[in-house]
């Protein structure tokens, strides 16, 4: 298949990247290549490339930053997915529209299945969440996959900034009151890549199996770095107020992966071992799930 990419330059772009090109046809578009809010340089692009599937990965998110520059959140995330949508309907192309936890208001205290009512606490989830609208009313072929607490080889995120803290000698202070489902980037795209093989079309749940608290993810990471004895300090999360409001329980249930036959995706404490421990080798991941 002929393959498009928003937002290749991010740490999910990266691994779809990786996952994708060595099966398929690929072209990867940086934000600075394709500005999906505009909706002229999308058309545009999309009717000359004519790919099979689009993979929208493009999205505005600095979760805090969002409730200060809220037009551009809204621009990016809401408005940029109905110009991809409309695109991918008027070239029948499929679209896989990366979507987040964040939907959720995070007052369920069991995992969110993909029925469950929507409730947005901030800017970024509001956002979000009308790009998930804007895709359902505007494709017809559309998959629709929310994730959380992605983490990958490209990029800043949890793992990477853990390390980087304790690599300084700590101690580390990390919430122990808000709790998710770990996501292993390259899980996450080897995961898309099965979807788009299909027309099982409708919204997903996708993250690494099981849920912890940030506190708990820190002290595996630690351990599976063999930093354990870096001080680690369970804290409140009001101890650290954020301009933006994030859901304390926004774990996944995975009930759409199943009903559809899908391959299941991999506890975190799996995921998290190969990322630190294997060298990212992509094929040896490959063999074993694809």
């Amino acid at each position: 298949m002929n393959i498009l990419i928003t937002g290749a330059g991010g740490q999910l772009g990266y691994d779809l990247i990786r996952v994708f090109k060595p099966v398929h046809q690929v072209t990867a578009w940086r934000r600075d290549q394709l500005d999906v809010s505009n909706e002229q340089q999308v058309m545009g692009i999309l009717l000359q490339e004519r790919p099979d599937v689009v993979i929208h990965a493009a999205a505005y998110t600095n979760v805090d930053q969002a409730e200060v520059e809220t037009e551009l959140a809204y621009e990016v995330n809401a408005m940029g997915s109905l110009h991809i949508a409309k695109a991918c309907e008027q070239i029948g192309a499929k679209l896989v529209y990366v979507s987040t936890d964040y939907v959720f208001d995070g007052t369920k205290g069991t995992p969110y299945e993909e029925q469950d009512s929507t409730n947005p606490g901030n800017v970024y989830g509001h956002s979000k969440l009308l790009g998930e609208k804007f895709v359902r009313m505007t494709s017809s072929k559309h998959f629709i996959v929310r994730t959380s607490w992605l983490y990958g080889t490209k990029g800043a995120n949890f793992v990477t900034k853990v390390l980087e803290k304790a690599r300084s000698g700590g101690p580390l202070s990390i919430v122990n009151d808000q709790f998710g489902s770990p996501t292993y980037c390259l899980d996450l795209a080897i995961f898309i890549r099965e979807l788009v093989g299909s027309d099982r079309y409708g919204i997903y749940h996708a993250s690494n199996q099981g849920v912890c608290s940030r506190y708990e993810f820190a002290e595996q990471i630690l351990k599976v770095a063999r930093m354990e004895h870096v001080a680690l300090q369970p804290v409140q999360s009001d101890l650290f107020p954020m301009p933006a409001v994030r859901p304390m329980y926004s774990a996944f249930e995975h009930r759409a992966i199943a009903d559809n036959g899908f391959t299941p995706i991999r506890d975190w404490q799996s995921a998290l071992r190969f990322f630190l421990q294997v060298d990212h080798d992509v094929q040896a991941v490959m063999d074993k799930k694809v």
